[in-house]
């Protein structure tokens, strides 16, 4: 029996980045939900600043990932799917199967004043909110890696402009400085300026996945002299070097607000970086995932994460066997490309390092 009705799924369709099926945990749907509740969780939460779903659905759930399994779509409401500080959350039964319900607060009401006929200001519906949605998690960890670093091609980046030389012989520059371009850069445009990053390939197919263009800061084009470009660097990350890269800035629309679920399909994998520069890794950090979008990794999907099991040596048979790999944690993918994906580390149970494998939850 699918606990979540037709209406419920078709709601849950139009969700940027929201994961409706679980798999891997088909059981899931054949099975009473109520098993599913944390003990004492709350019969009615109010969301308060600096709250995240993840956070919110590990009151109610063990398994917070299962959130839209228990999630009760309200038509009434305008975007149900964007949670504020001050609105409730109240869990309620429906045909004997626990249901998550929102009723809206003050800050994620919509209202602006606009004048009437007279001097009299009267409340009229807007299109934003007073406040901004929840994010799923915290962003403090996440925010440079949602609209700055990106993977590309390696030949995008051997084909890119590059740096030559800054203004007055300077080799290193910052915000406020002129750089020299050697390609064509078209006049009045933003473009981002890059380092070449470590190039990603599958450890098990050795596959090129991508290299990281590590973000360093935004510049716009002023002059245009042959195949030398001006460019006025408007902020920086890093210093600006010689033989940084210059790309088009990319435009991609940034949502926060998506929902922590399982992927559609089975998924295993591993990480092949962290993104703070070690091989261990811990909790908050970033990682960098051997599958992406092409593999069916969404957005919101929280992966397990299993230590892989170390190599022993079987004395009665005279042969090296390999361990099995143990959970020992939880990571959300939070911004995928085609090959491969960044996530980040939500919980460990024991330390975790590079080539650790993941799977669905």
């Amino acid at each position: 029996m699918n606990f979540v009705s037709r209406s419920v799924r078709k709601h849950l369709l139009t969700f940027l980045f929201v994961g409706i099926s679980v798999i891997g945990t088909a059981s899931v749907q054949a099975q009473d939900l109520n098993q599913y509740l944390k003990p004492g969780h709350p019969e009615v939460y109010t969301v308060a600043k600096g709250d995240t779903l993840w956070g919110i659905s590990g009151n109610f759930l063990a398994k917070p990932w299962l959130w839209p399994e228990i999630w009760q779509i309200n038509p009434q409401i305008e975007n149900p799917h964007l949670i504020y500080p001050g609105d409730q959350i109240s869990l309620v039964y429906v045909d004997g199967q626990p249901r998550l319900q929102l009723s809206r607060g003050n800050a994620g009401r919509t209202f602006k004043m606009t004048p009437s006929d007279t001097t009299i200001l009267q409340p009229q519906i807007r299109s934003t909110p007073l406040e901004s949605a929840i994010p799923a998690i915290s962003l403090d960890a996440i925010q440079g890696f949602l609209v700055q670093n990106r993977v590309v091609e390696p030949e995008v980046l051997e084909a890119a402009p590059y740096v030559v030389q800054g203004e007055s012989g300077r080799l290193v520059l910052g915000a406020g400085d002129r750089v020299y371009v050697r390609g064509s850069l078209p006049d009045s445009l933003s473009f981002s300026v890059v380092r070449k990053g470590p190039l990603y390939v599958d450890p098990q197919t050795q596959e090129i996945l991508g290299r990281e263009a590590t973000y360093i800061g935004l510049g716009k084009t002023v002059a245009q002299d042959v195949d030398v470009a001006t460019l006025a660097v408007t902020s920086t990350r890093e210093e600006v070097q010689i033989g940084d890269r210059v790309l088009p800035t990319e435009e991609r629309r940034v949502d926060s607000t998506f929902f922590p679920s399982a992927p559609d399909t089975e998924i295993r994998g591993e990480i092949i970086s962290v993104l703070s520069g070690v091989t261990q890794v811990g909790q908050y950090d970033v990682v960098v995932l051997n599958r992406g979008e092409r593999e069916g990794l969404q957005v919101g999907n929280v992966m397990a994460i299993y230590k892989r099991g170390g190599h022993v040596r079987d004395r009665i048979a005279n042969e090296t066997i390999r361990l099995p790999s143990e959970r020992a944690g939880l990571l959300m993918v939070f911004r995928t490309f085609e090959k491969l994906s960044y996530g980040l580390v939500l919980v460990t149970e024991r330390p975790l390092s590079v080539k650790d494998e993941v799977r669905n939850p």
